[in-house]
């Protein structure tokens, strides 16, 4: 499995055209082999999710965002509007695919037997 992470911005324009600060996108995407896309089509964990955050909005309660396995697969675009966010998003997106690639070497293992040394 390889993660691609694409980063963008754009500045934002007030309605007389002022500078109102910058705009974050996130791309990601999981390129998968055919053996681990044979075991999400298996084990059916499309929709196992990966990723959890909550995007802040100013002036309401936080939306909740999850990011699924299919999600990642397909690739995702996550428009953000503060870098700390991003940043925290990409982490969590880095550690749900390492998830899924332990989740995947448990599910190679049934139906044969693992040797642990001790």
């Amino acid at each position: 499995m390889k993660l691609t992470i694409k980063r963008n911005q754009t500045d934002v324009k007030g309605l007389f055209g002022g500078h109102k600060g910058v705009h974050f996108s996130l791309y990601a995407r999981a390129n998968i082999t055919s053996e681990e896309r044979a075991l999400i089509d298996q084990y059916k964990v499309s929709d196992y999710i990966l990723a959890s955050y909550e995007r802040p909005i100013k002036g309401s309660p936080n939306l909740a965002f999850h990011l699924s396995v299919n999600d990642i697969i397909n690739g995702r675009t996550t428009e953000i509007d503060d870098i700390s966010t991003l940043l925290k998003l990409e982490e969590a997106i880095q550690e749900g695919c390492r998830n899924l690639k332990d989740l995947l070497t448990v599910m190679n293992t049934f139906g044969g037997e693992e040797v642990i040394e001790i």
